[in-house]
């Protein structure tokens, strides 16, 4: 079993932004999202087997990255759920919607930086509904990429430049063996 380190430090902020916050805990040092209570992350899968899988410049990479579609639980709206997040967030992003919504279960999303565990869902029978690309000043670009030559796409991708979130990379994985409880 892994050595418990820290248990019963208290937390020191040593600083914080509008965002985020640097804390300390005992000798450990990591950032904490402050003004929302949770995230998502949504494997989105069309009938055609596309994963939508969304491009935006990311300033702590210094480049674009292709990420699935993800976002924030109650940054906008105080008490919002975690499973109408996710349905906000596909919405906002890719311009699609779900009929079928399926947990995946959580997992750590940079363990040694942040405290940070989204919640994943797979999201099938999709619908567009306009044309996604964000909000507020997002600038999204949505890729409809088929599973079956995802792997082959996100290499070319990386040869042009862009970084590839490693969620995408397990998102296939996810689809065939979830490991969570029914629910968040």
């Amino acid at each position: 079993m892994a050595r418990q380190e820290n248990q019963g430090d208290q937390d020191t902020c040593l600083g914080a932004g509008r965002y985020l916050s640097l804390v300390r805990r005992g000798r450990w040092e990591f950032v904490h999202r402050h003004g929302a209570t949770d995230a998502v992350c949504i494997v989105a899968v069309t009938d055609a087997g596309e994963i939508l899988l969304v491009e935006q410049y990311r300033p702590p990479l210094g480049r674009a990255c292709i990420e699935l579609p993800a976002g924030l639980v109650g940054d906008t709206e105080p008490g919002e759920d975690v499973l109408a997040a996710a349905q906000r967030e596909l919405l906002e992003e890719t311009g699609f919607t779900a009929a079928d919504w399926r947990f995946l279960g959580r997992a750590a999303s940079s363990a040694g930086m942040s405290d940070e565990a989204p919640a994943f869902y797979l999201a099938t029978a999709l619908t567009q509904v306009e044309a996604g690309g964000g909000h507020d000043g997002e600038d999204i670009t949505v890729h409809r990429v088929p599973l079956c030559d995802m792997g082959d796409w996100l290499a070319a991708q990386e040869r042009a430049g862009l970084a590839v979130d490693v969620k995408v990379l397990a998102a296939p994985w996810l689809m065939e063996r979830p490991w969570g409880p029914q629910r968040p």
